[in-house]
């Protein structure tokens, strides 16, 4: 019945603009009708008085000549008997009143129009009259010529232009109003005709378009709500008929093809359909989700750190699922306890809604013992380390495992409000989506890591080793050149180091080595600048953005630093100096590794010295090199 009535609506206002459209026309062709022949009535009025004027002024030239002007009356009375006229009146100008003396009294000029006439020789013309009955009048004015036939200038003795009278001329319009009423009101019908017959064959052809329309309406109405059953049942060959066939075979597609592309979507996120399910909705969104999820996982592959990452999962739980309260932790190495990594979008906090033992017992958290979904919001005990607090009272929790290789690598905790339980029950797939999906990429930055920490730092001091400055050198070259910088490289040796094993041992010597670590981490404080155990007691510092006089006085604060050392190893207090090298890139080499080699032979240099002291390479240091 709805449809009905929409539809209904919609032939009503078809109709209702037919009719308008021709009401509108009916109007605009009756004013420009009456326009136009008011327009045509008053110039043939005119021309008719023009005419009447032409034949007076004949007729009363013609009576002059003949001697018969004083019969001038009659004739102006046999004039009215013509249909149509009702007055002609002649108006004697001063110059005839001068020539032939004073004329009859109804020859006098009655008003301003007339004396007006009189004075300028222009022709006025207007409507008088009630409306019912209008009059045209007009005033035509009689100029004396030279030139035509009669000749005024053979009788009056003025000059050639000169107002010898007018005459006064009124008819009626009647006859011509009723004419083009009647012609106007049989236009109208002719009109309002046509409207009709316009209007019934457009409403006719348009009830085809009409139930093609309520039926296409009604076969979308049940395929938003994702039934593609219906069907529509027009079978003529026109337009109509092909869109018919066109939608009865969409739906078909639909119907068979929709279904199957739901099917996968769902067991791709591992969600199962329910039978009432509307499938482009639910297709849509497992869509949108599965669209949001591979630009999250490009997101998290192309993130700097791990725990950079772990915030991005929080910044999902947050903006697209609406959790405020979650905990994100990270099972050890040894599957021996959980850290909290990230807990309500604060990262490296403590624990706040588990019981703290899950940080020293991993087994504690039953998500983790199990690898299973744990959920509270039917079960509030179900896991004992959920804090049951005054705070947490309407709270429940729903704990997802993250599997790395088989095993529980993280867990993730949501906290709700009970009442909201069900709903983040139906969004828990959409959830794990995100969360499997960065699995890989946790587990991948946990295990790079950890190799490279161990790969890329030394186990005694702490510092990066060899290894990472031969990563990174190219990075730091093409980075100093496209800035258009320089930087300053130290090369350090402690001196007499041997002399420490040798007296004191290994220890001692180790002892010395990490107070010096220590010491140069303390100094150069940049997060820019690196520190490096080049090999033995040789160490490198790199100071980016400066240059070679920087380099040079950093170098100094570190060694007299070295000097002010003190060591206690064991039962001695150890002292030590140091010598460094500087030099300078780009300035002294066409690569890092060059550069390296010109602070070699600056330190050198101040070994030579005497040590204990700071040398900045030049050219001369080289060439003293090479001689020794």
């Amino acid at each position: 019945m709805r449809l009905g009535r929409i539809f209904m609506n919609l032939q009503h206002k078809t109709t209702l603009l037919s009719f308008l459209l021709s009401a509108a026309m009916v109007v605009l062709i009756a004013l420009v009708s009456l326009y136009f022949f008011r327009q045509f009535s008053l110039d043939t009025a005119q021309e008719h008085v023009r005419s009447v004027a032409e034949v007076v002024r004949v007729s009363l030239t013609e009576s002059m000549r003949n001697n018969v002007i004083g019969d001038r009356q009659q004739f102006m009375q046999r004039l009215t008997d013509i249909p149509g006229l009702l007055t002609v009146r002649v108006i004697r100008g001063v110059e005839v009143d001068k020539q032939f003396g004073a004329g009859l009294a109804s020859e006098r000029a009655e008003d301003d129009i007339e004396r007006q006439v009189l004075t300028d020789g222009i022709a006025a013309f207007r409507i008088v009259g009630e409306s019912k009955t209008p009059i045209f009048r007009g005033t035509v004015a009689f100029i004396a010529r030279t030139d035509g036939e009669p000749n005024c200038l053979s009788c009056h003795k003025v000059a050639d232009g000169t107002v010898l009278g007018a005459i006064t001329v009124e008819i009626s319009l009647s006859a011509l109003q009723r004419t083009a009423i009647t012609t106007i009101v049989i236009m109208i019908a002719i009109i309002i005709l046509f409207g009709v017959v316009f209007t019934l064959l457009l409403r006719w052809q348009l009830s085809l378009m009409v139930q093609t329309a309520r039926g296409v309406q009604k076969v979308v109405a049940h395929a938003r709500d994702g039934d593609f059953s219906g069907r529509l049942e027009y079978h003529g060959k026109d337009e109509m008929g092909q869109i018919s066939a066109d939608l009865n075979s969409l739906m078909s597609h639909l119907q068979h093809d929709l279904g199957a592309i739901s099917r996968d979507v769902s067991r791709l996120m591992q969600y199962e359909l329910q039978g009432n399910t509307n499938l482009i909705t639910t297709t849509t969104e497992m869509v949108e989700v599965l669209l949001e999820v591979a630009q999250f996982k490009q997101a998290v592959e192309e993130d700097h750190s791990l725990q950079d990452v772990y915030v991005r999962i929080g910044r999902v739980l947050t903006n697209q699922f609406w959790i405020e309260h979650f905990s994100i932790y990270e099972v050890t190495a040894s599957n021996s306890h959980l850290r909290p990594v990230l807990v309500d979008g604060e990262t490296e906090a403590d624990c706040r809604w588990c019981d703290d033992k899950i940080l020293v017992r991993a087994d504690a958290c039953r998500a983790q013992r199990t690898g299973h979904v744990v959920q509270s919001f039917q079960d509030a005990y179900i896991c004992p380390c959920f804090v049951h607090s005054p705070e947490s009272k309407q709270m429940g929790h729903l704990c997802i495992p993250i599997i790395h290789s088989g095993v529980v690598g993280n867990v993730v905790q949501i906290v709700v409000e009970r009442k909201h339980g069900q709903l983040y029950q139906l969004l828990q797939p959409f959830i794990q989506v995100f969360l499997r999906e960065s699995a890989s990429t946790v587990e991948a930055k946990r295990l790079l890591d950890t190799l490279r920490e161990s790969s890329l730092r030394d186990p005694l001091t702490t510092l990066h080793n060899r290894r990472f400055l031969e990563e990174y050198v190219l990075t730091l070259e093409s980075s100093t050149r496209r800035r258009q910088t320089q930087l300053s490289v130290l090369l350090l040796d402690l001196d007499h180091f041997k002399e420490v094993n040798d007296t004191w041992g290994h220890d001692a010597g180790d002892a010395v080595l990490k107070a010096f670590a220590k010491l140069l981490s303390a100094q150069v404080v940049r997060s820019s600048d690196m520190v490096i155990r080049y090999g033995g007691e040789e160490f490198l510092v790199i100071l980016q953005g400066n240059d070679a006089a920087f380099g040079v006085s950093m170098a100094e604060r570190i060694r007299a630093a070295v000097e002010n050392l003190r060591i206690p190893s064991n039962s001695v207090v150890l002292r030590r100096t140091v010598s460094i090298g500087v030099a300078n890139f780009p300035g002294d080499g066409e690569n890092i590794a060059e550069v390296i080699k010109k602070a070699d032979l600056a330190l050198y240099q101040a070994k030579e010295g005497g040590r204990n002291r700071v040398v900045l390479f030049q050219e001369s240091t080289a060439s003293h090199a090479a001689e020794a």
